[in-house]
């Protein structure tokens, strides 16, 4: 008897228009001390089916309409959880069945410290005084290897990084000793470093409590380190539901394929990456069995011509001894005062039409180099030379001017437009403060174009951002980006938060419309196979000073540093066979 046996489950949502399934008749089990992946791109049912389980379907607007969700530990008598009054369902949510939301900083309560917020779960569900729920709670943050259980204790959430609050969660769910832990996006918003820590400690856990797991990510390569069993999903449906090592070796159905392609490969430099449209048919979604995709890589010669062709000219940006610090708070009576040095003492050159990768873990300093070039931040000391002109001696009136050459593209595309802007204002808006285009009529018809070049359509115009999908927000981001004409873009984190299957869309856009305006980049992220695939050079970060710099391809090849030896160790990899069958097929 499976620990978790879904039959036929079926979840509809009521729109103003329309029903929408977002679960459509899914059967799978998973069984007592089992790790079993769901994987699919946003919208395709994997968050609406662990929600249906925890029955945290929001109604209205969303009902499971039919289907049932048995459960059943150590032998008991199977317990359809859909046939559970609220109260009775209390029982059994938080105690035997957990979860672990995506985003831990909106799953953990802002005005309340990690300790008592734990110790809160815990006496929820076991009967025990104050005293001895706080001893657990610090066992727990020591099991889930926090480094200073005490101090976290203590700390709020805005004190931890995203891998300490992951951490807390896991705590949290695991307090209770469930015998099934629902897992949805863990490790998306994470460093491949700390990815891979949180993976590892799943598995430790499930091997010490016969902790059952149902993991939920849209990266086959992060869920084929955890997995036993793969579900896909597309649609609100199961495509394919395989072991997994038979999944990635042989993967039968043309979206799985799709999937796997859409990582770029490290074995060798592509011209394009693959996506999911190569293998599925948007217009009638029949799936492209016998259809070959046509993958080109890049040959040796061609990648030689390219780089002599970047690196014979001057360099467009030149960046010597930058500095960016921030003051810590003073202590009572200390009159030294201490300073994060953010970027220490950081030299290198951007040529024309290159793309400088840029990568390193969360706090290395990445994104303050980034804001600094831009004086977004204002840096402490250096120079910062851009065709020859100082950027950091210029008055704030000047360095307007400068801006329109030098843009930026931030992390999260959601926060980065006005949501009371439609999306063709928000293109319009840098085009009216450089003065660009004489009316507004021109200025329109710019927008309405630049929206066309980043494969939207003229009647997103005049839609909200919230109207859109994180990929098609990054999309209208670019396209502001483009609206003053640049030379120079930051891409900061700029494909980080999106599906696999967006971000080779995001990434092939990036790379056409660099060759079509003749664009430089410098291209930050914290995932070295996707710096690899875009960038001519890479350097690497680590406590605000570049500890490495080279060539991409030979630097993955041959890096000289142990940081860069890790990161690039930490990369999820699918297996070799996968990755043939893919491009194969």
């Amino acid at each position: 008897m499976p620990l978790l046996d879904i039959q036929e489950l079926t979840v509809e949502f009521q729109t103003d228009d329309d029903k929408v399934t977002a679960v459509d008749h899914i059967s799978f089990t998973v069984g007592e001390g089992q790790i079993v992946g769901i994987v699919g791109e946003s919208g395709s049912g994997k968050s609406v089916t662990a929600l249906s389980v925890m029955r945290l379907i929001p109604e209205p607007p969303g009902r499971i309409t039919s289907g049932r969700i048995l459960y059943s530990h150590g032998g008991s008598q199977p317990v359809d959880l859909l046939s559970l009054n609220d109260k009775e369902m209390q029982a059994y949510r938080g105690n035997r069945i957990s979860m672990i939301f995506q985003e831990p900083m909106t799953s953990l309560n802002p005005v309340y410290t990690c300790g008592r917020q734990v110790t809160e779960a815990i006496r929820r569900h076991q009967k025990i005084d104050r005293h001895t729920a706080r001893r657990n709670a610090l066992d727990l943050f020591s099991e889930v290897q926090l480094a200073h259980p005490g101090t976290i204790y203590r700390s709020y959430p805005f004190q931890l990084s995203g891998g300490e609050k992951q951490r807390v969660m896991i705590a949290m769910a695991i307090s209770s000793h469930p015998a099934l832990l629902i897992a949805d996006e863990p490790t998306s918003a994470l460093d491949v470093t700390v990815q891979r820590t949180i993976i590892a400690l799943l598995k430790e856990l499930r091997q010490k409590y016969g902790l059952a797991v149902l993991f939920i990510t849209h990266d086959l390569a992060v869920v084929r380190e955890v997995a036993d069993e793969i579900v896909v999903m597309k649609n609100g449906k199961i495509v394919e539901a395989r072991p997994a090592e038979s999944l990635f070796n042989h993967p039968s159905h043309a979206y799985t394929k799709g999937l796997l392609a859409c990582r770029p490969p490290l074995s060798v430099r592509l011209k394009k990456l693959p996506v999911v449209a190569d293998f599925v048919s948007g217009t009638d979604n029949k799936i492209r069995e016998h259809d070959p995709v046509i993958i080109n890589t890049v040959s040796p010669e061609e990648r030689a011509r390219r780089l002599e062709k970047i690196y014979h000219r001057d360099p467009l940006l030149q960046v010597i001894h930058l500095k960016t610090f921030f003051p810590l708070p003073k202590k009572l009576l200390h009159r030294t005062r201490y300073y994060t040095r953010a970027v220490d003492d950081v030299l290198f050159e951007v040529y024309p039409e290159e793309t400088l990768g840029l990568v390193g873990e969360s706090g290395c300093g990445k994104t303050t180099l980034g804001r600094s070039l831009l004086r977004l931040i204002e840096p402490t000391s250096g120079q910062v030379i851009y065709k020859g002109h100082h950027l950091l001696d210029l008055p704030a009136s000047e360095i307007r001017t400068f801006r329109k050459n030098l843009q930026i593209i931030f992390q999260d595309p959601y926060s980065s437009l006005n949501p009371r802007m439609t999306a063709g204002m928000a293109i319009m808006e840098p085009m009216k403060v450089h003065g660009l285009y004489s009316t507004e009529k021109a200025r329109r018809q710019k927008a309405m174009d630049l929206l066309q070049k980043v494969n939207l359509e003229e009647r997103h115009f005049y839609r909200y951002p919230h109207e859109f999908s994180g990929g098609q927000r990054q999309r209208i981001c670019i396209a502001r980006a483009l609206a003053v004409e640049p030379e120079f873009i930051i891409c900061d984190e700029s494909v980080s938060a999106l599906d696999v299957s967006i971000q080779a869309q995001v990434l092939n856009l990036l790379n056409s419309l660099k060759n079509e305006y003749h664009l430089t980049y410098i291209f930050i992220s914290h995932d070295l196979s996707v710096v690899k695939f875009m960038s001519d050079r890479i350097m690497v970060m680590k406590d605000g000073k570049i500890i490495e710099i080279g060539e991409a391809d030979e630097l993955y090849a041959h890096p000289t540093d142990p940081y860069t030896r890790k990161l690039i160790q930490a990369i999820p990899a699918l297996a070799v066979s996968s990755q043939q069958s893919t491009v194969s097929n």
